[in-house]
């Protein structure tokens, strides 16, 4: 019972209802409370590189796109 989604297997575990709880308990995603996966894009979702100063919550790619319209400047 190998997925890369952990609720691609429930269809499979439907009829033994003993195993789907448990197959829940231990395999679904966890909550975050801090590290990488806390923060999330605005724009597009990722969540990695992203910039949290001034309140953007952008990652790094969008903030290359719409820095000139939130008014910051690039000097060289």
């Amino acid at each position: 019972m190998t997925a890369s989604n952990h609720e691609k297997v429930f269809k499979q575990l439907k009829v033994k209802p003993a195993i789907l709880k448990k197959y829940k308990k231990h395999n679904s995603p966890k909550d975050r409370s801090c590290g990488i996966n806390t923060k999330k894009c605005t724009r597009c979702g990722r969540r990695r590189a992203v910039l949290g100063q001034y309140g953007l919550n952008v990652c790094r790619q969008c903030f290359r796109e719409n820095s000139k319209e939130l008014g910051f400047i690039q000097y060289s």
